[in-house]
């Protein structure tokens, strides 16, 4: 029998968003600029990509 791949943990809502100091919520990741607003981008070491539309950017 093959083995069952562990469960990837989805990032919680509260951990995608930070409050500043007047109070509103600011996003902690970027957003994808193809998909716009609500559609963020993967951090990885040396990139950022987005996993709905496969945009990448690179880090300098």
């Amino acid at each position: 029998m093959a083995a069952k791949k562990p469960v990837k943990e989805t990032p919680k809502r509260s951990e995608l968003y930070t409050v500043d100091k007047q109070g509103k919520a600011v996003t902690a990741h970027r957003n994808c600029p193809r998909c716009g607003a609500g559609v963020f981008m993967g951090e990885h070491k040396d990139r950022f990509t987005c996993g709905k539309c496969g945009y990448t950017e690179f880090k300098q």
